[in-house]
């Protein structure tokens, strides 16, 4: 039996009721939270929680007068232990305005649900076949002041892996509407030319990433330079490295982008400095 935690108890997953008239089935108004657990602990926190504060306050939406980190915290980890993860595993909250009403919600007060999965590694592992990928042309992302969030609103990467899937790619490159490179179907992308990483400034759309962060914060703690600009399908060709990273999987590299064939050595070297952080993160928590 495996357990969810939902409106404030956790239940079995079968037994976790959505309505019909649920805003983020009908309407997409939510957002959602993906985190890494390693030793039976859930990564990063902090980092996650400051973004999930955020999104609720673009979306204009109202969290429980008592929601907190330390809340938030004590949820997941109950979750994680009625689960029975240890080691490695996933998780994800999903976020929604619980009121009914059409465009216009009676309610702007939030509901979440947390799911828990068990995964076999319990650390980051770099792919062992490098990642192909291609720029995904049929849609654009537009900019505004949601591109960086988390919307329950999917369709584009939806689109985007269908394409994938149809090519024979492992994953596709979005643009923005002004064809910039900006992010991958699940992950930001970061691109290596002489030992500096390049990766979109989040002006041009690209999802507001804790790996994304986590990765430029690592960089910079280890003295390797990092800028945030605008990247296009000319510097994809000019680079020595391709990586995507997220909250799960860490970092993934890129061996193909058309014709052009890419190492991974930096890519490794910033794995083994995740998996670092990751394991003094795990074993400083409070947690027990």
């Amino acid at each position: 039996m495996s357990y969810v935690f939902h409106k404030g108890e956790y239940v079995n997953e079968n037994q976790a009721f959505i309505a019909k008239d649920n805003r983020a089935f009908r309407l997409g108004d939510g957002f959602f939270e993906s985190m890494r657990v390693i030793d039976g602990k859930v990564l990063f926190l902090e980092n996650h929680f400051a973004r999930i504060t955020d999104t609720i306050k673009a979306l204009k939406m109202v969290a429980q007068e008592n929601f907190s980190l330390d809340l938030l915290r004590s949820q997941i980890q109950g979750l994680l232990q009625r689960n029975n993860i240890t080691r490695g595993g996933r998780v994800r909250i999903t976020f929604y305005r619980k009121a009914t009403g059409f465009y216009l919600p009676h309610s702007d007060d939030v509901n979440y649900l947390i799911e828990s999965e068990p995964l076999l590694e319990n650390e980051f592992l770099l792919n062992p076949i490098g990642k192909t990928v291609d720029i995904f042309t049929d849609f654009k992302k537009d900019v505004n002041k949601l591109s960086i969030y988390k919307s329950l609103n999917a369709q584009l990467y939806i689109m985007a892996a269908l394409h994938s899937r149809e090519k024979n790619l492992d994953d596709a490159l979005i643009q923005n509407n002004k064809f910039a490179i900006i992010e991958s179907i699940a992950s930001n992308i970061f691109i290596v030319s002489n030992g500096v990483l390049y990766t979109p400034t989040l002006q041009d759309g690209c999802i507001a990433g804790t790996m994304r962060m986590n990765i430029i914060n690592i960089a910079i703690d280890n003295k390797i330079k990092v800028y945030e600009c605008t990247l296009n399908p000319q510097n994809l060709l000019a680079a020595d490295e391709i990586f995507l990273t997220n909250a799960v999987k860490g970092v993934e590299w890129v061996v193909a982008y058309r014709t052009k064939r890419y190492y991974n050595d930096m890519s490794k070297k910033m794995i083994q400095l995740l998996n670092q952080s990751a394991k003094e993160y795990a074993g400083n928590s409070l947690v027990s």
